[in-house]
């Protein structure tokens, strides 16, 4: 049988969900920016968001399946679903914080 979430657990899947949000929130921001020419971003930068996504999200549905076929707890199958968004909110907020306001 397998054992039960603790608090722990349940924590930490709560902070990954934040991280997400926050990141993508900061994402967002720069890039909604970036097309008031207030951020630097690269020409391809509103094909990049568009283009991105997909793969992404099929991974996160791919990884909560495949964990669930498992037998994960719902905090353990969240966490696997999170795992490949946050990899990329995190990656492009980063590259996109890097490249700064817009000054000209």
């Amino acid at each position: 049988m397998p054992r039960l979430a603790t608090p722990v657990d349940l924590w930490n899947t709560t902070l990954q969900m934040t991280y997400l949000a926050l990141e993508t929130q900061s994402v967002m921001t720069m890039r909604l920016l970036g097309m008031a020419g207030l951020w630097n971003v690269t020409k391809s930068e509103n094909t990049r968001m568009v283009d991105e996504k997909s793969p992404a999200l099929l991974q996160s549905m791919m990884n909560a399946a495949t964990a669930t076929m498992h037998g994960a707890r719902p905090d353990q199958i969240m966490n696997t679903a999170i795992k490949p968004l946050r990899a990329k909110t995190r990656s492009n907020s980063t590259r996109l914080a890097k490249r700064g306001p817009k000054f000209n």
